[in-house]
């Protein structure tokens, strides 16, 4: 298994800046922003970001958790069995332009997952997304507003991405993955979400 380092904390520091500028220029009325993350990683991500955004426009945006499990498309497909997470979203999203965050996008099935969840809670004005890196293979027709890193990528290969708060390091790597593991992997998993690090979403 080979590892190569995509980005350092200096890289994702300064990437979540420049989105944190971005999603400012694009939304006007920033008073009407709840930034929402999704689990795992997403959620310090979103965190980040609201930070980002308060010093740079001295206006404090809400920042929430999504748990995207029982919207899963593999949910009854499979022998894996979904840890549920808290959803802990502060304000009431009617009416409110919620950017969802992730740490990767693969295939967008997440994604979907994340838009369903959403909207069972409650009746958004739009809903835009940022990702930290989007490493391609797309199976749904999902794309980000505002990306961090393209990393184009095969399907031999992981994307892990490691954070302060969750793991006790800022990095992304993109690790290689012998063949005759990813051939196991595939075998085994039946319309299961194929994952772009380790316990990555898509």
């Amino acid at each position: 298994m080979t590892k190569k380092i995509i980005l350092t904390a200096d890289g994702i520091g300064r990437v979540l800046a420049r989105i944190a500028h971005e999603i400012i220029e694009q939304n006007k009325a920033t008073k009407h922003l709840i930034l929402v993350g999704v689990h795992t990683r997403g959620v310090p991500l979103a965190k980040r970001l609201a930070a980002n955004i308060e010093n740079l426009d001295e206006l404090k945006i809400p920042a929430g958790a999504l748990d995207i499990s029982l919207h899963r498309d593999d949910l009854f497909s499979s022998n894996w069995r979904p840890i549920v997470r808290h959803t802990d979203i502060p304000v009431d999203i009617d009416g409110k332009i919620i950017i969802l965050v992730d740490d990767v996008l693969y295939t967008g099935r997440s994604v979907r997952a994340a838009m369903d969840a959403l909207i069972d809670l409650g009746r958004p004005q739009s809903i835009q997304l940022a990702v930290l890196i989007d490493r391609g293979h797309r199976e749904m027709p999902i794309r980000p507003n505002y990306v961090g890193k393209n990393i184009p990528s095969s399907k031999h290969e992981e994307i892990q991405v490691k954070l302060v708060e969750t793991d006790g390091i800022d990095e992304v790597a993109i690790v290689s993955i012998a063949k005759a593991k990813l051939l196991k992997g595939e075998l085994r998993k039946v319309g299961y979400f194929k994952r772009g690090y380790y316990g990555s979403s898509q």
